[in-house]
């Protein structure tokens, strides 16, 4: 795999051959899953940091909304995060990030679709207007994560054995928990003691942007 410039010559990340993009964000939770994800499955490619609010025509280019992640491979241009995560997923299937029983894959579709739902999409919503975190959003966190807390006392990944697309769509949320001025309690020391263990996986480290990288 090779190194190649992103759209800021000071953000660099691994990758390979041109023939997918994905336009990122660079302090962006939906485009920091993307990127988990691309790394996970040791994807070729390059990825490209373009801020909306600094560069739009960039992503008008590709996407109507003009917004990241936009992923962007040959002639086939996706801009929706879920539908990127699964499009990699199925197009590269090893290693597979989703359970093979119809079952197991729902219910990962349906916690994907609560931490989307609860936490990710209000979060996203506060990255892109700046300021203080509110404070609904802190305490829905901060609960949510507490309740969860002895579920990954049973298990090493988020309600699974396996590593899942539920793990990508989690990390890159812990790992901005002290940007939001999130701290939690000792009981949550489960939820604490996995997020050390998925930060030092390479795909996680290897997916943080310069600014990503210093909100810790």
């Amino acid at each position: 795999m090779a190194i190649l410039d992103s759209a800021d010559d000071d953000d660099l990340l691994i990758a390979g051959h041109l023939s997918m993009t994905l336009l990122s964000g660079t302090v962006c939770v939906f485009s920091h899953c993307c990127r988990v994800v691309l790394l996970e499955k040791d994807v070729e490619g390059s990825i490209e940091y373009v801020s909306a609010r600094d560069n739009p025509e960039r992503l008008f280019e590709y996407n109507p909304y003009g917004e990241t992640p936009t992923l962007v491979d040959r002639e086939l241009i996706l801009y929706d995060p879920a539908v990127i995560i699964e499009y990699l997923d199925e197009r590269f299937p090893h290693p597979p990030l989703m359970p093979v029983d119809p079952i197991s894959r729902a219910k990962t579709r349906l916690i994907i679709s609560r931490l989307v739902r609860d936490w990710l999409e209000p979060l996203s919503d506060f990255e892109e207007k700046g300021g203080k975190p509110p404070a609904e959003l802190k305490k829905n966190i901060r609960d949510g994560l507490l309740a969860l807390s002895p579920l990954f006392a049973q298990q090493p990944y988020f309600m699974s054995e396996e590593y899942t697309l539920a793990d990508a769509y989690f990390t890159p949320l812990l790992w901005r928990l002290p940007w939001l001025g999130i701290a939690l309690p000792k009981q949550a020391n489960a939820v604490r003691a996995y997020a050390e263990r998925m930060f030092t996986r390479p795909a996680f480290t290897g997916s943080l942007s310069r600014q990503e990288a210093g909100l810790r």
